[in-house]
């Protein structure tokens, strides 16, 4: 069965429903320019309350090692996202966590240095010029389908809602999905009947 992520988590309400929903893991997004930001201090906070078994991720974009590790540390996360233009020697830098890089989906050359990166798992969002991530718009599936030499988990990103999560699923057979934008009332704010209802289509309960 495929493993849900909620990301964007900015209070604790979203992330007790998420949890009691049925989700996988949680993502803080410590990407300042984000309108999903949240503070260590008080993704920390949200993240005690939660049961050990949910992943926590962390969200970074471009950031300093110093400043990944400090907040990692700090809010005792399970695994670092990053979904900026790091290298495949950034990535090496944090051999003691699990990395997972974000790939941001244009055409097929979006995804020519994919196998350069040796890390816990790979990520595949919608491109935008205008913005890092939380589009909420999808991308070709069919570009990720078929890459030749993929042996790490694939998590899939980029629009996924209610309506298409089950036909995404089929179609990439992703280990995780996960969905932020489409699944808000507001930015950092969870629409909890649609967190429901993905979780559910994505798990076909």
């Amino acid at each position: 069965m495929v493993k849900v992520k909620i990301c964007g988590i900015t209070n604790p309400e979203d992330a007790k429903l998420s949890v009691k929903s049925g989700c996988d893991a949680l993502g803080f997004v410590f990407y300042k320019k984000s309108p999903r930001y949240i503070a260590p201090e008080q993704a920390v906070k949200i993240i005690k309350m939660m049961p050990s078994e949910i992943i926590k991720i962390g969200v970074f974009a471009n950031a300093r090692e110093k400043t990944i590790r400090r907040i990692a540390d700090f809010c005792g996360l399970d695994a670092l996202q990053f979904h900026g233009s790091e290298s495949p020697e950034f990535c090496r830098r944090f051999p003691d966590k699990k990395i997972i890089k974000a790939f941001r989906v244009k055409d097929k050359s979006s995804l020519k240095k994919v196998l350069k990166y040796k890390v816990f798992a790979f990520l595949f969002d919608t491109f935008s010029k205008a913005k890092i991530g939380g589009t909420g718009e999808k991308f070709d599936w069919n570009l990720v389908r078929h890459i030749d030499g993929i042996t790490r988990p694939v998590f899939l990103s980029g629009g996924l809602n209610e309506r298409n999560v089950a036909k995404a699923v089929k179609a990439v057979h992703p280990a995780w999905v996960d969905a932020c934008t489409s699944l808000e009332c507001s930015p950092g704010r969870k629409n909890h009947a649609k967190v429901k209802r993905f979780i559910c289509a994505a798990k076909k309960c």
